[in-house]
């Protein structure tokens, strides 16, 4: 397994709040342990990757792999300033994890752009997960304020994409 399949498994590992994940294949082990936010604070998923045809020697303890941090949706503002502004909007969020894309292909224009008026069942954007297009679809109508994910960017479950301000 490669780096970026190993972070891929800890991700889903943290998103399904399986507590701990063995993973044997023909020579290497793997083992993801996570925790309730409440029970450990830090949030670190452990992994520990041992050859199985040696034995885990004394003393050995799994490294810390620190998942990065989300970054701010709005980092040019004042935190409160931000807070105030977005309370009256909707935010739409990300269904799955996968890459974001604004627009079906790279000769095509942006499903939606900022000020656009949207619908209930409007394709908004696509992300690509394990080779397959999802269409997201906005759930409720109104405005589009801002567009949160930058054009071929990783999103993670649940991380807001757009902005709709529903008056």
């Amino acid at each position: 397994m490669d780096l970026k399949e190993i972070q891929s498994l800890i991700k889903f590992v943290a998103k399904s709040g399986a507590s701990e994940v063995k993973l044997e294949m023909e020579d290497v082990k793997i083992t993801i342990r996570t925790g309730d936010d409440e029970k450990r604070s830090d949030n670190t998923t452990y992994v520990q990757q041992i050859p199985v045809n040696q034995p885990m020697q004394q003393g050995m303890a799994p490294q810390p792999v620190a998942a990065p941090a989300p970054a701010p949706a709005d980092a040019g503002q004042a935190p409160a300033a931000a807070t105030e502004d977005d309370s009256k909007y909707i935010t739409i969020k990300s269904p799955i994890i996968g890459t974001f894309y604004r627009r079906p292909s790279p000769d095509k224009p942006n499903f939606k752009e900022v000020g656009d008026t949207v619908a209930v069942g409007d394709v908004l954007c696509i992300i690509e997960a394990m080779k397959l297009f999802n269409e997201i679809e906005s759930e409720v109508s109104g405005k589009i304020v801002k567009v949160l994910a930058d054009e071929s960017s990783p999103v993670e479950f649940d991380q807001p994409l757009f902005l709709v301000d529903p008056s």
